[in-house]
């Protein structure tokens, strides 16, 4: 699917192993733990696969670039790994790109969609040449406190230090050619003229306060974008999934049919 050879995915499974198969990835700078809020609304029904991205926690980390399409790659592979030949798909941030590439690129294999605080495309001015050069100086460790700030409301982060905390180290601990490889995808995206290939039904889910993928334009854009995609906006920062995570669930099950 994308230029390079995919890389075989760490992942963990949770629920039903009978249930109906549902993808999780992540955002940049994130582990499968992330996820970890979801676990039960989600396990009752689904058969859930925590996926770590190419570069990210236990899974490997190729030399760069990177680019959507490899990474989506790498996600189809591990469905034919599965023999999963259809899967329901909930991606955050970097995981909703590639839930939105492979839902335009390979719709068969994609049922439901769920997309949250993530783009169809950057824009300028872009973040990512100046965040590719502090990492490239520095490593994770010179952008962990500054990326963790932007993932929760101050309020959240104040009543809830131990998370700031827990978010800092795992930007941290991400390798840093992983990173900076996965922020040349992000700096190259750009998916706008495809949104209207997507078939599988979508629910875009946006942080009111997230200063990373703002809902206008970023939610916006992609809600017009998908046919009948439906938007749905949460009082919170990046990772709305964490920090709003009943209401996110309620949202996500209703959308998913279980």
């Amino acid at each position: 699917m994308g230029d390079r050879e995919p890389v075989t995915l760490h992942h963990v499974e949770d629920g039903r192993p009978d249930g109906p198969p549902l993808l999780l990835l992540g955002s940049l700078g994130s582990t499968l733990e992330m996820w970890r809020p979801q676990l039960p609304a989600l396990t009752p029904n689904w058969r859930v696969i925590r996926v770590d991205h190419r570069g990210h926690g236990e899974s490997p980390v190729p030399a760069g670039p990177y680019t959507v399409a490899d990474l989506a790659g790498d996600a189809l592979a591990l469905m034919d790994r599965l023999e999963l030949e259809r899967v329901s798909f909930l991606g955050l941030s970097l995981g909703g790109m590639v839930g939105m590439y492979l839902a335009s690129e390979e719709p068969r294999r994609i049922d439901r969609l769920v997309l949250c605080a993530t783009t169809a495309r950057f824009g300028e001015p872009s973040p990512w040449p100046e965040r590719i050069a502090t990492v490239a100086a520095g490593g994770t460790e010179s952008i962990a406190e500054a990326t963790a700030t932007r993932w929760f409301t101050p309020a959240y982060a104040a009543a809830h230090p131990d998370k700031a905390a827990w978010a800092e180290a795992m930007v941290r601990d991400t390798p840093d050619a992983g990173y900076l490889a996965c922020c040349q995808a992000l700096r190259d995206w750009d998916h706008v003229h495809r949104l209207g290939a997507i078939q599988a039904p979508t629910l875009m889910i946006a942080g009111a306060a997230d200063p990373s993928t703002p809902k206008d334009p970023h939610a916006d854009v992609i809600a017009a974008g998908i046919p009948d995609a439906r938007l749905e906006v949460l009082d919170a920062a990046h990772l709305l999934t964490i920090e709003r995570a009943d209401e996110a669930n309620k949202l996500i099950t209703e959308h998913l049919g279980n």
